[in-house]
């Protein structure tokens, strides 16, 4: 009974298998392509009396493979790094401070609507029908404090910097044997960076 059991999870996985390859060519040269043209942009820095404020949109990362992905239910994530450096002149930058924050998308196709939660917001899920709406939230980042004025010195530059990725994703743990198939969702932005003086 347990080897039959074995064997008709065997059978389901490798037909999931199958299904994905279908639904999710490969394509090594569009890959590089794909990679090559997500990039962030519209980067601004800014404050308010206690923080400085990130603003960000990542453009070109829905691409028809990430959409089927999302539309398929795949649970999606896209992982944002900040790091603020001192510019020196004499010597190499100093890094003063590094976070990461998330966006991520998932599709109830029950209710036919998304579900996006932004750690930088604590989480708060946000709702919608609408699949451009739902790209919209995921690609950007609006206000984001990532570090106390406070811990700036007065008239130095500053450089921040910005970059993007799509995480692993995230399977349940039956589906093991397709993991490595989707590492051909990944991207990773180059770094996007502008000057801030106190």
């Amino acid at each position: 009974m347990k080897k039959r059991a074995e064997t008709f999870y065997r059978i389901i996985i490798f037909s999931i298998f199958f299904l994905l390859i279908s639904f999710f060519p490969v394509s090594p040269v569009s890959m590089d392509a794909f990679a090559a043209n997500v990039r962030i942009r519209d980067m601004v820095v800014s404050n308010t009396r206690d923080n400085l404020l990130l603003f960000l949109k990542v453009e070109g990362a829905f691409t028809d493979r990430i959409n089927q992905a999302v539309l398929n239910g795949i649970p999606t994530t896209f992982s944002f790094y900040i790091r603020v450096e001192k510019i020196r002149t004499l010597w190499t930058d100093a890094l003063i401070a590094q976070i990461s924050v998330t966006n991520s998308i998932k599709y109830d196709p029950l209710k036919k609507r998304f579900v996006v939660k932004r750690s930088w917001e604590d989480n708060r899920t946000l709702t919608t029908e609408s699949f451009d709406e739902a790209k919209k939230w995921m690609s950007e980042i609006q206000s984001l404090p990532f570090i106390q004025v406070n811990q700036l010195e007065k008239g130095v530059r500053y450089e921040v910097g910005a970059k993007a990725e799509l995480a692993k994703v995230k399977l349940p743990f039956y589906l093991n044997y397709i993991l490595f198939f989707t590492s051909l969702w990944d991207f990773e932005t180059d770094w996007q960076s502008v000057e801030y003086i106190r």
